[in-house]
């Protein structure tokens, strides 16, 4: 079984909160205020593609690339349903080979952080500077050591609709600020039956002055950071951080 096999079946409903038409529209802003034409543009790790399509009908030429193949059907499938004409390729960040170069590559949902530790990063980074042309923009987001920490750290949650009851058990590592996760997805079936499966992975998460260095070490300029998609200041706990990134 692939990599995400089970994860992939019930992304759309752990994502459901997600105001993706809201992040569409602010990325594009972003553009705007870097007086960048988005140009050729990459959804790096674009999962089931509902970022992917609300990009490309907002009229941007973009395509996607996940490692996930379960991930990138339910993403063509999705596609196909709205109309929308979408490239989507199966590989690796850390081993992204485009046919060209792009002029911009957005990169969200933490996806980042899934790459098993910072030589994975590293390696992401220093394939994608490959491809983006000088000038480009590279935006993105990851989850905080804080958040790795103190918000998901040894805990459990748990996730509940009609249709699907989740259970998610962490494991923090301090040194790395990782986190291993196991989801278990419970489905609904007939009467009181229930379908079982789960999916195990980790994330890591790294604090911004690393991070920063690892971009300048790839030729990636810092532009601007904050605390999350509604613009905050930068604090102690802030749980996510998005940072614009302009390819030197």
């Amino acid at each position: 079984m692939s990599a995400y096999a089970a994860f992939s079946q019930y992304y759309d409903a752990l994502t459901q909160n997600v105001e993706y038409q809201a992040r569409a529209d602010l990325l594009c802003r972003l553009l705007e205020k870097w007086h960048h034409p988005a140009g050729i543009t990459l959804d790096l790790a674009c999962g089931t593609g509902s970022l992917t399509c609300e990009l490309k009908k907002r009229g941007l030429d973009v395509y996607g690339i996940d490692a996930s193949p379960d991930m990138l059907a339910k993403a063509q499938e999705k596609a196909a349903e709205e109309g929308l004409s979408i490239l989507f390729l199966c590989q690796k960040m850390q081993q992204i080979d485009l046919y060209g170069t792009i002029n911009t590559c957005f990169c969200t949902l933490d996806s980042l952080n899934h790459l098993p530790g910072k030589k994975a990063l590293q390696k992401a980074l220093h394939r994608l500077q490959f491809f983006v042309e000088p000038g480009g923009l590279f935006l993105f987001d990851v989850n905080t050591p804080y958040k790795h920490r103190e918000v998901l750290g040894n805990n459990c949650f748990v996730r509940e609709s009609e249709a699907l009851f989740c259970v998610w058990q962490n494991e923090y590592t301090p040194e790395e600020h990782k986190v291993e996760i196991q989801m278990d997805f419970f489905r609904r079936g007939k009467g009181e039956q229930y379908t079982r499966d789960g999916e195990q992975f980790c994330e890591w998460a790294w604090e911004d002055e690393e991070l920063t260095a690892m971009l300048e070490a790839e030729h990636f300029e810092v532009l601007e950071r904050w605390g999350g998609y509604d613009r905050v200041p930068v604090m102690p706990t802030t749980q996510r951080m998005v940072y614009v990134a302009r390819r030197r």
